[in-house]
């Protein structure tokens, strides 16, 4: 049986090359737009196949040899066989087809894509861990490639070097511990002045646990922390009082603290840029009313309020919500900001307009989106009164294409929006992640 011939097309949101053989979908692992590949598949349906690359006929000149040795097994990134200028290509090509095939709308103008260092980026990650005896002892490390198995990695270039160091220090770490089986994670975290790693332990550390792990402590310089439950449970183990991780924002002179299982920005680099973006965009003034949905710990609202403006920031999570509000109170913003925390995925237009007017809104969802919110905003043809409680200006942060062009449709064919503008955010290099950023306006009658 002869190996079957495709020509990719595109790559889907997994990285994995696209084509249309014989009036069927081929998602084709490993292999690149413009390319001709034999491939073999894996997992067939009755409209589409999974496959992977068996010879690459003819190749990308994007094309490049991956970095990293663990590349193809190791499923941390998706992409590296891809040069990088052209991964923001690929992700600005998936942000505007998703934008157009599933909200059936076009940007007005796309904005330059925000890019910065390819490697060493990642300073949060949860790595898995188990203990393997016929691979000589504990793996520490990411996930192999569409499997639950850990992958044998013992370094990791998209972590900052101190930390990809430290994974065969750590897999000796947990080797020496009495619940070797029972650490499935170790979460990790780099703050500006501190590195903490989280260890997940389903059952309570021994007395003799306590020498080796501050020993590793104290000869790399970190902190180590326990989760044996909920978020909740998470506490310092040694030592007991670290100088705690923080990032900064120096262009608007702003500090926040943070707890290491708290929800941050993974790319401290790409979010100072992605902030100036954002503020550009919304171009926030003294005098405004502008509300923060999904405000986190106030990333993009302590921002906002630097210019004047009055901030209303809403988030479901309490811890979140105590967190902004001890920032705003550490760089002198209390008076300017506002926090309620509320669960914005049951958003109606009832509770939307009790929040009263906003002139500007910023909105920043997780991978589901922000429908109910979009959706509990007046429709366009509704009367004036309903409408003027409509912002003027919405920019969108997203982590989903899909769901970012889901919206957007909503927004544009709905309530009345132009989509000015749109552009991508690299915020995971050599990942088919894609981040990107959209600015709406009210139209004109």
């Amino acid at each position: 049986m002869n190996t079957p011939i495709a020509l990719i097309e595109s790559l889907d949101q997994e990285g994995r090359g696209v084509a249309h053989v014989e009036g069927k979908t081929i998602f084709i692992d490993g292999a690149l737009p413009g390319e001709q590949v034999t491939y073999k598949s894996h997992h067939r349906k009755e409209k589409y196949e999974v496959a992977n690359v068996v010879d690459v006929l003819h190749a990308s000149h994007l094309r490049t040899e991956p970095a990293c040795e663990h590349f193809g097994i190791c499923g941390g990134c998706a992409i590296q066989h891809l040069e990088f200028s052209g991964q923001v290509a690929a992700k600005q090509r998936m942000l505007e087809g998703n934008l157009w095939h599933i909200g059936k709308t076009r940007s007005e103008r796309m904005l330059p894509p925000i890019y910065g260092p390819a490697w060493g980026y990642r300073h949060k990650a949860r790595l898995r861990v188990r203990h393997v005896a016929k691979k000589g002892g504990v793996l520490v490390g990411f996930n192999e490639k569409a499997s639950s198995f850990v992958a044998d990695m013992d370094s990791c270039k998209i972590l900052p070097p101190h930390i990809s160091a430290l994974i065969v220090p750590m897999k000796e770490l947990v080797g020496k511990l009495s619940i070797r089986d029972r650490v499935p994670q170790i979460e990790v975290a780099v703050g500006e002045s501190a590195t903490v790693l989280v260890l997940r332990i389903l059952e309570p550390l021994q007395p003799q646990d306590a020498a080796p792990i501050k020993a590793f402590a104290d000869t790399y310089g970190v902190e180590v922390w326990t989760q044996s439950k909920g978020p909740d449970t998470v506490r310092p183990f040694y030592p007991q009082q670290g100088p705690g991780l923080s990032y900064s924002l120096p262009e608007f002179n702003l500090t926040y603290p943070f707890k290491p299982t708290e929800f941050t920005q993974v790319n401290p680099h790409i979010n100072r840029v992605m902030l100036r973006r954002a503020m550009q965009l919304l171009g926030p003034r003294a005098g405004e009313r502008i509300a923060d949905f999904f405000c986190g710990l106030g990333n993009f609202t302590l921002p906002i309020a630097r210019s004047g403006a009055s901030v209303f920031g809403m988030e479901g999570s309490a811890a979140l919500v105590a967190r902004a509000n001890e920032s705003a109170a550490l760089n002198g913003l209390a008076g300017q900001v506002e926090f309620l925390e509320a669960d914005l995925f049951k958003m109606t237009p009832e509770l939307l307009q009790s929040l009263g007017h906003f002139d500007k809104w910023l909105i920043d969802p997780p991978r589901d989106g922000a429908i109910e919110l979009v959706k509990a905003l007046p429709d366009a043809d509704e009367s004036s009164t309903a409408t003027s409680h409509a912002p003027q200006r919405i920019v969108y942060v997203s982590c989903n294409p899909a769901t970012l062009a889901r919206d957007a449709g909503i927004l544009v064919h709905t309530k009345g929006y132009r989509l000015l503008a749109s552009g991508v955010i690299n915020m995971f290099p050599h990942t088919a992640h894609v981040e990107s950023i959209a600015l709406f306006e009210k139209a004109g009658p």
